[in-house]
């Protein structure tokens, strides 16, 4: 039944008026719904909604992957727009220059505007 059904992610936000200019400004995502109650963005077919909530930004963990065929180019235009990726050292994964990489994908990690964790990873051909 849900196999047939698209998905949308939905990240929580301490200020929706600056979430909003980060993911159109940095992020570069297509605004498609704008109201209090339910901003939407457009990112490959799949919808990213937004809500403003006090606890936005708390998650310790990934709230979105990007599937990206150059990660190498992505990161370098995210960092030609202020972002700064995460550096990680645990077990299981481990970031160098902000880039974890395994037998089947190459991945890095950064924050929103709001502190929420938001990837990028391409998977190995």
């Amino acid at each position: 039944m849900l196999a047939e059904s698209p998905i949308a992610t939905i990240i929580p936000v301490k200020d929706l008026d600056r979430a909003k200019r980060y993911y159109t400004e940095v992020l570069g995502l297509t605004m498609t719904r704008e109201s209090p109650e339910d901003t939407r963005f457009e990112s490959g077919g799949t919808t990213i909604g937004l809500y403003e909530t006090p606890s936005g930004g708390e998650a310790a963990h990934t709230l979105a992957s990007w599937k990206v065929d150059n990660l190498d180019a992505e990161m370098k235009e995210l960092r030609s727009k202020g972002v700064t990726f995460e550096e990680y050292d645990l077990p299981g994964i481990k970031t160098v220059d902000g880039v974890a990489e395994s037998e089947t994908l190459r991945g890095a990690w950064f924050k929103d505007c709001e502190g929420n964790i938001l990837c990028v990873v391409e998977d190995r051909k």
